[in-house]
């Protein structure tokens, strides 16, 4: 599983932060970052991508 934020879509409202916190982080550069192993966490990755109002998380497998 490949995940990664568009930061031309992401708004930075800290959706995915909240679900995911151990593979999402709110960067300095006004976008979420990947930041962890998204494997140990498909699930909570996939409903923080299902969350995100700007559909800015993209999912690969």
């Amino acid at each position: 599983m490949k995940v990664n934020v568009d930061p031309d879509l992401c708004i930075a409202c800290g959706v995915c932060e909240e679900i995911c916190p151990e593979v999402f982080e709110l960067g300095d550069n006004d976008f979420a970052q990947v930041i962890g192993d998204p494997e140990d966490y498909e699930d909570e990755v996939q409903e923080a991508a299902d969350a995100c109002p700007t559909e800015a998380i993209i999912i690969e497998d």
